[in-house]
């Protein structure tokens, strides 16, 4: 599980027992029902930050989705400002119900990192992507380049990232999450070879969304 639940977890199943605990020993029925939204909450939070152990392919070229999710976007980009030059963008999808952990695409080096406030729109809409509030890496791998953003979206109000700039980073690697519903966003090398199609659901640190 994230360290990040841990906050919110411990509160709420503190007091989710203790109001079953008055529940079992006054029989009320408000102490009942309440118990019981605070035990669900508790079981959603839990289920929320639940962080599965992930293998990483070996290919060398291989280049994984960052985030668990459907996959909304497939589209060529012209003259993007972080890549350089024109590429390719793969956006994923995380709904409530996704985990939401985010692992780094590919091994290398952080030479870039920008945090931008904005706006909070719906993830899946395509004008997420440059309105919302986000944070930008921009990874160097052995020999091409590769950008991800982590998109605030409707309900999610609260990135975390714990990159910076100079880090040195593995495929798989669990670098940061989104809390309660987002949008990853990869934008890859114009010749790379996507291997997903919008409406697949990709796992992160596991599934290869392009080889280059």
């Amino acid at each position: 599980m994230a360290k990040e639940a841990w906050p919110i977890l411990i509160p709420i199943g503190i007091c989710s027992a203790i109001t079953l605990g008055l529940f079992w020993v006054y029989s009320q029925p408000g102490f009942g029902y309440l118990g019981g939204i605070l035990a669900v909450g508790t079981g959603f939070v839990a289920a929320f930050f639940r962080d599965p152990n992930r293998v990483p392919p070996a290919d060398g070229g291989a280049i994984v989705s960052a985030g668990d999710g459907r996959v909304v976007t497939v589209q060529s980009i012209k003259a993007d400002p972080w890549l350089e030059g024109d590429g390719i963008q793969v956006s994923v999808f995380l709904s409530i119900f996704n985990v939401h952990i985010n692992r780094i695409p590919v091994s290398g080096l952080v030479d870039a990192f920008e945090y931008r406030s904005g706006k909070f729109r719906l993830a899946f809409a395509h004008q997420a992507s440059a309105e919302n509030e986000q944070a930008v890496v921009r990874i160097q791998g052995s020999d091409f380049t590769i950008v991800v953003k982590q998109i605030a979206g409707f309900l999610a109000r609260r990135i975390v990232c714990r990159l910076s700039k100079g880090d040195e980073v593995s495929i798989g690697q669990r670098f940061g999450l989104i809390k309660f519903g987002s949008r990853i966003d990869h934008l890859l090398p114009p010749t790379t070879s996507i291997k997903v199609k919008v409406g697949d659901q990709v796992k992160a640190g596991e599934t290869i969304i392009g080889v280059v």
